[in-house]
């Protein structure tokens, strides 16, 4: 059994998402000491932090304004994904509903350069669609009264500058604060770019990325003096992304660094100064490039040293206001997500926030290897193998008797573009301790190796990633660490369907499967989630339109007689990607078809499970599952 109980697990800290404030003295950052995450603040590496916010819901981004000490900050309700927009006074500490329209979205779109105004984009005039919204920070109501005197702004503060007619966002202000840079995105790996100029007597978008067939444009940063825009895209024969610059005038995209091989994950740039860091995914880790871009020649660039981080993954960056630093957040599989601040000249890394581990020493935490499997078509498939520090005969978890090996949880991700990457997770760890294996596949269809192995299972080849888990399986049956009898399927989302696909494409090989806000039918799924979210979705799976007859047959619950395994299914009530009904579906059918299931649905969350208290019951409820039936 494990040294220690899942909540102590769960009150594992992860500190992220920093923001410097105007001064560069103050650096704001989300941390979940409550359950739930909230905007923190630290004036010194590893000082006493003051926590800002206090609810119940998950704060998700929080962002300094370049010239006063506020911030504003994103929150939704129950998981329902309507984020509204606050601002919070970092002097006063009083907080203020800026959008106060809780049945839209709001995805944040940055600070002016003076702090004057904001931009996000919403689907207030109609579900499906993302408009782009200015608004003032000064801007009052009808009532004309402060924020002190009222709760929330007036929805009219924000200008609709733009209607749009499908699904933008925004990539920031250009240094003069007279444009937006706007991104449209079709799927995961087809998008487009465009300039709004808000000083036009009628604002429309200039397109700067026409194009045929599917091609990325991603991480749009404003270069220096707004002339061109540094990015990162797959345009031409490339099947990886590589960092480019578009030059405005002319048109012309010049690659700036090449990922060789690999995919350029983003760039992070300050447009006054130039400087960058620049990352790239290789095998699910991070490597950086800081630099700086030459004023006069936008494609070069000189480097500064590399900073040394623990860990191998990281991301979130953002400047000082001099650029003379960058803060970050930093993970691995044996090391919790803390931020750390990065001198860009001297490569100089410091530990800023403390988020802790419960007691639990990191030393007994396990590291992954990175292993790659054969698949019925010769295609290697990667993922991370981690076996428990002590995994003789008997020492396994659950109902671990006298057998030759340790169980395994195979824990497929979502998506389905999406990367399993060595990152660090206290559910993990504690599986671990019990004495579990755990195996994470980056199956066909995942990001991160290119865009053909992504494609490998668009529509009618949807269940050829499906094979992936049955050859990843059988893999782990002849490990001789592995105990072959006692494999249990475990995924979220679209790994949620993984699961369900795979408890009933390949009964035999399965002692339990646990489908976490999963996809039981892709029919009920396409028609029912949420407006905003049909149309990318139909690019991956196939649409109702043309692919109805293939998406019913490839479904889990057209399929729920061939299943054998005890399932146990979690959803949220509120869940807007996935509705609940699928959980219902998928655990009723299977009970009338005898199979074990269980069943736990939380009132207050959405696609996942944010609060601590929600976690701490799941999780003890799977592991008491795994323990009856693995």
């Amino acid at each position: 059994m494990s040294s220690y109980d899942i909540e102590r697990y769960l009150n594992i800290r992860s500190a992220y998402g920093a923001s410097f404030g105007p001064d560069g003295e103050r650096l704001s950052f989300l941390m979940d000491t409550t359950g739930t995450s909230q905007v923190w603040t630290l004036e010194e590496p590893r000082g006493w932090p003051e926590q800002r916010t206090f609810y119940e819901e998950r704060v998700t981004f929080a962002s300094w304004s370049p010239e006063r000490p506020e911030l504003i900050f994103g929150m939704d309700e129950g998981g329902n994904e309507r984020a509204q927009l606050f601002r919070l006074d970092a002097e006063t500490g009083e907080i203020e509903n800026l959008t106060a329209m809780p049945d839209a979205k709001h995805r944040w779109g940055g600070w002016s350069h003076d702090g004057e105004r904001f931009a996000f984009t919403s689907n207030r005039r109609d579900e499906s669609v993302f408009d782009i919204y200015v608004q003032g920070r000064d801007e009052r109501g009808a009532d004309g009264q402060g924020p002190s005197a009222r709760e929330t702004s007036s929805p009219a503060d924000a200008e609709l500058v733009y209607e749009g007619d499908g699904w933008l966002s925004l990539s920031g202000w250009s240094p003069d604060d007279s444009r937006l840079l706007v991104s449209q995105a079709y799927s995961n790996f087809d998008q487009d770019l465009y300039v709004l100029d808000l000083e036009a007597d009628e604002p429309d978008l200039e397109h700067l990325t026409p194009h045929e067939g599917d091609v990325r444009y991603q991480s749009a940063s404003w270069a220096p003096h707004g002339e061109g825009i540094y990015l990162v895209t797959d345009e031409g024969d490339a099947d990886t992304l590589y960092l480019a610059y578009l030059d405005l005038d002319e048109g012309d995209l010049e690659t700036v660094i090449d990922g060789d091989g690999w995919n350029v994950d983003g760039i992070a740039l300050d447009d006054d100064t130039g400087r960058f860091v620049c990352s790239r995914n290789v095998e699910g880790y991070t490597e950086l490039t800081v630099g700086e871009f030459d004023a006069d020649e936008p494609t070069s660039y000189e480097t500064f040293p590399r900073p040394d981080l623990p860990g191998g993954i990281s991301g979130g960056v953002s400047f000082d206001p001099d650029a003379e630093r960058f803060a970050l957040s930093t993970t691995g599989d044996t090391v919790n997500t803390n931020v750390f601040v990065v001198d860009v000249e001297t490569g100089e890394a410091e530990r800023w926030t403390s988020a802790p581990t419960a007691g639990i020493p990191p030393e007994s935490f396990d590291d992954s290897d990175l292993v790659d499997v054969e698949s019925f078509d010769g295609l290697e498939v990667p993922g991370f193998l981690t076996l428990p520090d002590d995994h003789e005969a008997g020492n396994g978890g659950g109902n671990a008797d006298d057998g030759d090996g340790v169980p395994v949880i195979v824990d497929i991700h979502g998506g389905p573009e999406s990367q399993r990457r060595p990152s660090f997770s206290s559910v993990k760890q504690y599986f671990l301790d019990r004495g579990y294996a755990y195996f994470e596949p980056n199956v066909r269809g995942s990001s991160g190796y290119g865009a053909d192995y992504a494609a490998l299972d668009d529509v009618e080849k949807r269940m050829d990633s499906v094979a992936d888990i049955e050859a990843c399986v059988e893999w782990l049956r002849d490990h001789p660490a592995i105990d072959p009898d006692r494999i249990a399927a475990k995924g979220g989302s679209y790994g949620g369907f993984m699961v369900l696909a795979a408890l009933t494409e390949y009964p035999d090989l399965w002692a339990a499967g646990i489908d976490v806000v999963g996809i039981a039918n892709f029919v009920t799924f396409l028609e029912n989630t949420g407006d905003w979210r049909r149309e990318l979705r139909e690019a991956e799976y196939g649409s109702l339109a043309d692919d109805r007859e293939f998406l019913e047959e490839i479904s889990p619950t057209n399929n729920i007689e061939n299943i054998e395994a005890p399932l146990f299914v979690l959803h949220g009530e509120n869940d807007p990607r996935v509705p609940v009904g699928e959980a219902e579906q998928i655990a009723e059918q299977a009970a009338e078809q005898g199979v074990p299931v269980r069943k736990l649905i939380f009132e207050d969350e959405g696609h996942g499970f944010s609060k601590l208290e929600n976690r701490i019951e799941a999780y003890s409820e799977i592991a008491d599952f795994l323990d009856e039936h693995v």
